[in-house]
């Protein structure tokens, strides 16, 4: 049976101005029934405390306006471009050019970027000023990529959908909170007990769903999630409840220097420099990277090795991965295990850094947002991942920065609180232009006397 494809209709083709107009008018009204209650009508207070509702029809037309003008040069120019591009490359054979250098070597340039990136923001906005930029995006960042690569061994590399990762995030960060404000051990100490911890958890949580897939799976692991914020919060003897855990210790270095002012070992007492919070702000940044790198590592290892085949044959087909004389009860376990070992990594790093936790940190928000990154980067791509992270948790992390939107938009726009709502408009716009995530293609794990990069056309969605 041949193959349902879509195509405009003749009328479209032969007038595309009429269709965008009247795509245009559909699109205004759906924004309108849209916003019309979030955007048009705004309650507030008066002078003597009553609630009553603002009027701002102005806000709203202009949201519109856009939407209709957005749809229109969509629709009449850049959908017919991609028609005509892909038309192109069906009819055409064209010579593939070799990647440039930069294509290349696009990972030892990124890495050697990241690296130099505290040096050069201290030398832009000194010691003092460059604390935003090293922690609200350096050290944020790449908590995300961790996170994020972790969770590509469970979802991108074995197939299994998990929706509950922030518990081992928890797991590590609860770890290393109560370990350390108890007893007093050392960082060094409990970085791997977090790891340790939370991979034992991966496999509580692997055992029961087994024989789950597809969507039963997302629902056993999103209620894992919430049970284990649930007994944070109602487990007051041990964890404190929803006030949290305070008084975490920091991370010294390797224990022959503090970065506590009070301490005798405080490292501008012992190198005889300027004291500054800085230093122990760099010194996490380049601790959080080494984490993040150390987890790419392990995961390129991991992905040669027979377990690393056994997932990805695991996530292609389980019952012909099965009939192989794979255990798929091991391979499911230690996609789990391993996942969640690097998540409470990332945890036990968080606490070290905030100082505080508490169940408010690790909701389902959490999860969400590093499935999203997995997703859109492209699953399975390390590279496509870490540009998803640095385009969603920087690109929010910007919006802080862009107080000339209240020129626009008025003195009382906040742009902090509509985040969520352009995260999700650019997930739609990413999943609309990369339905396959950031990286389009990738190299395979195993090849025949020639690496290749094979493209998304020829792969699964997401997947490769």
């Amino acid at each position: 049976m041949a193959e349902a494809v879509s195509t405009p209709s003749r009328a479209e083709v032969a007038n595309p101005f009429a269709n965008a107009f009247r795509q245009a008018i559909y699109a205004g009204l759906v924004s309108f029934g849209l916003f019309v209650l979030f955007i048009g009508l705004k309650t507030d207070q008066n002078i003597r405390n009553e609630l009553v509702v603002v009027q701002r029809w102005g806000l709203l037309a202009l949201v519109v306006a856009v939407t209709m003008v957005g749809r229109f040069i969509f629709v009449a120019f850049v959908q017919p471009a991609l028609e005509r591009r892909k038309t192109a490359k069906v009819v055409t054979t064209t010579q593939v050019a070799a990647p440039g250098f930069i294509r290349r070597n696009f990972n030892p340039i990124a890495i050697t970027l990241l690296f130099i990136y505290p040096v050069a923001m201290v030398l832009l906005f000194g010691f003092q000023g460059s604390l935003k930029w090293v922690d609200n995006f350096g050290i944020q960042i790449l908590i995300y990529v961790m996170l994020a690569w972790g969770l590509n061994i469970v979802v991108g590399l074995a197939g299994l959908l998990d929706l509950g990762y922030v518990a081992f995030y928890a797991v590590g960060a609860y770890a290393y909170a109560l370990l350390g404000t108890h007893f007093g051990w050392s960082f060094w100490i409990l970085l791997p007990a977090a790891g340790i911890m939370a991979a034992f958890w991966g496999v509580i949580l692997g055992f029961p769903v087994l024989r789950l897939r597809g969507d039963y799976l997302a629902i056993v692991t999103l209620a894992f999630g919430e049970i284990i914020r649930l007994v944070l919060i109602n487990w007051r003897e041990v964890t404190n409840g929803s006030a949290g855990i305070s008084g975490i210790p920091k991370v010294s270095f390797f224990g022959l220097m503090s970065f506590n002012v009070s301490d005798p070992t405080y490292i501008s007492k012992v190198l005889g420099i300027a004291q500054s919070g800085a230093y122990y702000k760099i010194f996490l940044y380049y601790l959080i990277l080494l984490l993040a790198l150390l987890t790419a590592f392990v995961t390129i290892r991991l992905r040669r090795m027979p377990v690393g085949r056994a997932w990805e044959a695991l996530r292609e087909d389980e019952i012909a991965c099965r009939s192989l004389g794979i255990n798929t009860t091991t391979t499911k376990l230690t996609a789990f295990a391993t996942g969640a070992m690097f998540g409470g990594f990332a945890g036990s790093f968080f606490a070290a850094r905030q100082g505080f936790v508490s169940p408010e940190s690790f909701v389902f928000l959490e999860s969400a947002m590093v499935l999203a990154i997995v997703v859109l980067g492209g699953m399975g791509s390390l590279t496509g991942i870490a540009v998803a992270a640095v385009v969603m948790i920087g690109g929010t992390e910007a919006l802080r920065e862009m107080q000339f939107l209240k020129y626009i938009f008025g003195p009382d726009f906040t742009p902090e609180l509509y985040r969520m709502l352009l995260f999700g408009c650019a997930m739609v716009l990413v999943m609309v232009w990369k339905p396959r995530g950031f990286v389009g293609s990738r190299e395979p794990t195993a090849f025949l006397h020639e690496r290749k990069a094979i493209s998304a056309s020829f792969t699964k969605e997401g997947h490769g």
